[in-house]
């Protein structure tokens, strides 16, 4: 955290350079910019034929799984450079066997926003303008969506009319704090970016960091996807984790969905912590802990 107790793209950037210069091993990769310039910068460790991609933050006010990753990260990177062990695990036998691509912030300005690290008076008096039509939102805790109110986690295009359809129904057809699926699918320059990473690296799995429910998500749709079932339930032993279907009205046009809809492999939504987002900070030490089984049998499955 910063000086103000505040988390940021900006602390999140000063600890990737770190870790990169840490570990030799360690390799940071920008893939994109936000809408603000800000860099979506993937973190890669590992050598290995299989090909992991865990995600964070899409939505703003759910920041706390970015420290999530960066902490996993760290003591990953420690324990292969020390031969050591992480959770059950010899870190060294999953960087040969596995290379992990770890994007910890898809929405920096989102994120920068709802910590009040933007400055700029033009985009908070922007942001404020859309927030002021939905005052049941708190604002700024309440905002899910990137900085131009598109909810980055309904861009992709898996039954992204469906999304429209469903949020139309409760009233969000234009920029909102949340829910907003944007004027298409890949509007914005965030889901742009992992969609075009994804599409790239061709993964072998995938983990998307949100909150909150102590929830573990693996369908889309009625989808058949081998072994996804039983790695959602290798995660669920080592989390606590319930597994659960997707609720209908939230279905659609997330990164999960297109992943699984578009590769038929595994993709998984993690909902991490309990109560109402952000998350306080004192829940983090026991959202790691129940999460960092689930990082690393991604890494083994």
């Amino acid at each position: 955290m910063d000086s103000a107790g505040k988390f940021s793209s900006y602390l999140t950037e000063s600890i990737v350079k770190g870790l990169c210069r840490m570990y030799s091993f360690v390799r940071a990769k920008d893939i994109g910019l936000s809408v603000l310039g800000r860099p979506l910068t993937v973190l890669t460790i590992g050598d290995g034929p299989r090909r992991v991609f865990v995600n964070a933050a899409h939505h703003a006010n759910e920041w706390i799984t970015s420290l999530v990753l960066l902490r996993f990260a760290a003591e990953y990177g420690a324990a292969i450079d020390k031969g050591g062990r992480i959770f059950d695990a010899d870190a060294r036998a999953l960087f040969s066997s596995t290379t992990l691509h770890l994007l910890p912030l898809v929405n920096p300005d989102g994120v920068d926003l709802v910590n009040e690290r933007i400055t700029d008076v033009s985009v908070l008096a922007k942001a404020r303008r859309i927030a002021s039509r939905y005052p049941d939102i708190p604002f700024p805790d309440g905002w899910k969506a990137n900085i131009r109110g598109v909810d980055l986690n309904l861009q992709y295009p898996a039954g992204w009319e469906m999304a429209r359809a469903n949020k139309a129904e409760i009233g969000i057809v234009d920029p909102a704090p949340r829910d907003f699926v944007g004027p298409c699918a890949l509007s914005e320059p965030e889901s742009i970016a992992l969609y075009n990473y994804t599409l790239e690296n061709n993964f072998d799995m995938t983990l998307s960091y949100h909150t909150q429910g102590k929830v573990i998500y693996w369908k889309y749709l009625d989808i058949d996807v081998k072994n996804a079932l039983e790695t959602a339930m290798a995660f669920k032993n080592v989390s606590g984790y319930e597994v659960e279907d997707v609720p209908y009205a939230s279905g659609f046009a997330g990164y999960k969905d297109w992943f699984i809809w578009h590769f038929r492999r595994p993709g998984f939504t993690i909902e991490a912590g309990e109560g109402v987002s952000p998350l306080p900070l004192e829940q983090f030490d026991e959202i790691y802990e129940n999460n960092l089984g689930i990082l690393v049998r991604a890494l083994q499955a």
